[in-house]
């Protein structure tokens, strides 16, 4: 399929059947460093598939995933993977490649939402709000005084620009702190994203096939929602709130809707907010591969939704397309 004819208003009981008739690989696992979290998401994806009835194969992307998608296969692949080569547009190029269809955004859609600079740059085209920010590139094995650069004044955030899962960010409340957080994410490579610190609470709106879904607070007990604080049990809260009241909350899911189609995202996906101390709505990120365990956010939203688990998976795997039409050659 291509991305026009997954569009069209098909009904559920013909997309099943059709989907019913592939073979569905999911893609998980990877070479990122959030490789264990991708193994969660996909393996809860493959059983979900497997209980409504889909001949659903795992496919680990760590090594040869061109010849791992060959050997198996598959019709139809469903990505599950998060982070570098997974979720910048490089597996969906390859697919493409491979005349494969797969679900959520495209070879474009996900480099651009990958890359936090370049996502907040087409924010600011489409006057969206978001943090003021400004980026360092720091060449491999130079180290310069970083901080010459950085004229945004404390408190800010300092972040990797193509990393997830709060890999590699710091939050620097002083100027003496700045330099260590540079540091430590260069790691993660030679593109820096410094961002004003918001003060306020944090929301996520999860989106599905152009349809916000409700809004969800993450309320973190150690105050920064790091990566212990999204993968510990217990680590943060996270509620449905009644605060925003009707008009505000359709307002923010607006601005989220808004976000994920001016990068030219589709099928799932999560937009995530600061509101600041004065109410007004910032948009973060945009992610194209969200966790989907039964216990990640956009399940939890789908859920407030009325979309059980398994109908979630389902019907992101109805959306699974190639983006771009490759004409038949003779």
């Amino acid at each position: 399929m291509n991305r026009t004819e997954s569009q069209t208003q098909l009904p559920p009981g013909v997309l099943r059947e059709r989907f019913m008739q592939k073979k569905i690989g999911v893609l998980m696992g990877g070479r990122s460093s959030e490789r264990e979290i991708s193994l969660k998401t996909g393996n809860a994806i493959l059983k979900a598939l497997q209980d409504k009835g889909y001949n659903a194969v795992a496919i680990d992307a760590a090594r040869e995933a061109a010849l791992e998608l060959q050997r198996a296969a598959v019709d139809a692949a469903f990505i599950a993977l998060h982070g570098a080569l997974g979720e910048d547009g490089a597996v969906q190029g390859l697919l493409e490649m491979l005349q494969i269809p797969y679900t959520g955004s495209g070879v474009l859609a996900s480099a651009l939402a990958m890359n936090k600079v370049a996502a907040k740059k087409i924010f600011i085209y489409h006057g969206l709000p978001t943090p003021r920010f400004q980026s360092l590139r720091v060449a491999p094995g130079c180290a310069p005084d970083m901080t010459a650069g950085v004229t945004i004044a404390c408190p800010v955030i300092v972040k990797p620009a193509e990393e997830g899962s709060t890999i590699g960010v710091s939050i620097v409340r002083t100027r003496e702190e700045l330099l260590p957080a540079l540091e430590n994410a260069r790691g993660f490579g030679s593109e820096l994203l410094v961002e004003e610190f918001i003060t306020g609470r944090e929301l996520t709106v999860g989106i599905l096939n152009d349809q916000p879904l409700p809004l969800i607070e993450i309320i973190p007990r150690r105050g920064f929602y790091d990566y212990q604080a999204k993968y510990q049990q217990g680590a943060t809260d996270y509620v449905f709130p009644d605060w925003p009241g009707a008009e505000r909350e359709a307002e923010i899911q607006g601005l989220a809707l808004r976000a994920f189609q001016a990068l030219g995202c589709s099928g799932a996906g999560r937009v995530d907010f600061m509101v600041d101390r004065d109410g007004n709505p910032l948009i973060l990120e945009v992610n194209t591969v969200p966790g989907m365990t039964e216990t990640s956010l956009l399940p939890k939203a789908a859920r407030r939704a009325g979309i059980e688990f398994s109908d979630l998976v389902e019907h992101i795997l109805w959306g699974a397309a190639l983006h771009k039409h490759v004409p038949h050659t003779s």
